[in-house]
């Protein structure tokens, strides 16, 4: 697809990525919520971050970053990452995972000479090891000193471009910490606080009214979606009185969230089917793990690439992402009595299973659908876990 307008594909639904402002600049389909919905809203490619290398980095902070990452983190993650040309917001998200940008009260992350029990310090969280071979003095005071944020974040940047970025973020994030979970998490929280490259001044209006709880003009994100977009005031989704298709954004629900609704009253008129795999753009049928992909692909929480190349089941979400309920977000999942995996967003849970678990509109119908039901269906012992942060 082009890197600029969503393409649509068959019936209600389109087949380009969603950008939202909080959840990132490049990947995010919120982002047309603010970005239409805060980042660019389907305005810029969606691929890994592999894939996107320096270009990203010319992403201007997201609303969402330039509230949670303190300022003088902000400067060193941009500084770092214009020398050794990364992209910033993946500098931050190491930073977030680690050590909070250096407020996480672990010792570790930010008394000088302090550990944990695998060796590593600092708000970067280096070994000596490693250090000895990447450390950097990042503020030119003459000292290398993995528990100086400067220090620290410069050493990781060159850490990262030393293993493969910006060719292969995903490469380079591995050996910095072997762990698929790891990867998800850093480029999830790369994601959120990507903005747009487009109209950061649209993107952070639009947040800002999102955060004061006030309507919001459907035209700045019906633009990027050929599904009726309307707002309802307050935190949680609701479904149309007069179309049980259609999910009602929540006002005052971040960009990424109000993304995820848009991405599933997309989904509305496909049939139950496995034709989502791997790949669920433009499919002519969805089943319940793709349904679950296309919504986090959509809103930029996941990299499509990454999607297509993981396939992710319903068994894959038994596992993925942080344990419990979130507070935005919950993806329940289960392997027992059958493989079976679901979304609920913003109080609203978008589902293809509905025989005796739905009572709402849709509740005859295949496929994903909006679900109305005053409790989480009882059939299954279920695996609750949420995307980081939300």
């Amino acid at each position: 697809m082009s890197g600029g307008a969503l393409v649509a594909a068959p019936r209600r639904r389109t087949a380009g990525a969603l950008l939202v402002a909080p959840i990132g600049g490049a990947v995010l389909f919120g982002v047309a919520i603010a970005l239409s919905v805060l980042t660019a809203l389907g305005g810029v490619d969606v691929t890994t971050s592999a894939e996107r290398g320096a270009e990203v980095s010319g992403a201007l902070p997201s609303a969402l970053a330039r509230r949670e990452i303190p300022a003088d983190y902000l400067q060193l993650y941009e500084r770092a990452a214009a020398r050794y040309r990364l992209d910033w917001a993946v500098l931050a998200g190491i930073g977030k995972v680690e050590c909070d940008h250096g407020r996480d009260p672990d010792p570790s992350c930010g008394h000088e000479g302090a550990v944990n029990a695998a060796g590593a310090g600092g708000p970067m969280q280096f070994i000596s090891s490693t250090w000895a071979r990447y450390g950097v003095d990042g503020d030119g005071d003459g000292r290398v000193d993995r528990w100086d944020p400067a220090d620290a974040i410069f050493a990781a940047a060159n850490y990262l471009s030393s293993s493969g970025a910006p060719r292969d973020y995903r490469r380079a994030l591995l050996a910095y910490n072997d762990a698929g979970w790891y990867v998800a998490d850093v480029e999830a929280w790369a994601a959120r606080y990507r903005g747009s490259t487009l109209s950061q001044t649209s993107s952070t209006a639009f947040s800002e009214t999102a955060q004061a709880g006030e309507a919001r003009p459907d035209a700045e994100l019906q633009a990027e979606t050929s599904t009726p977009v309307r707002f309802v005031a307050g935190e949680r989704a609701a479904l149309a009185p007069d179309d049980g298709h259609l999910a009602l954004v929540p006002a005052a629900a971040p960009s990424v969230v109000q993304a995820m609704i848009v991405a599933g009253n997309e989904l509305q008129d496909l049939p139950y089917g496995p034709g989502g795999h791997p790949d669920p753009r433009g499919a002519l049928e969805e089943d319940c793990s793709s349904t679950v992909n296309y919504v986090l692909y959509r809103s930029g929480v996941r990299p499509i690439a990454e999607i297509v190349r993981e396939n992710p089941l319903a068994q894959d979400y038994v596992s993925w992402g942080a344990s419990g309920p979130g507070r935005w977000v919950t993806i329940y999942s289960t392997t027992t009595p059958t493989d079976h995996t679901f979304i609920v967003i913003a109080g609203l849970r978008l589902d293809t299973s509905h025989d005796g678990t739905d009572v709402g509109p849709n509740r005859d119908e295949d496929g994903p659908r909006w679900r109305i039901l005053d409790h989480i269906p009882t059939w299954a012992r279920w695996s609750a876990r949420h995307p980081p942060g939300l």
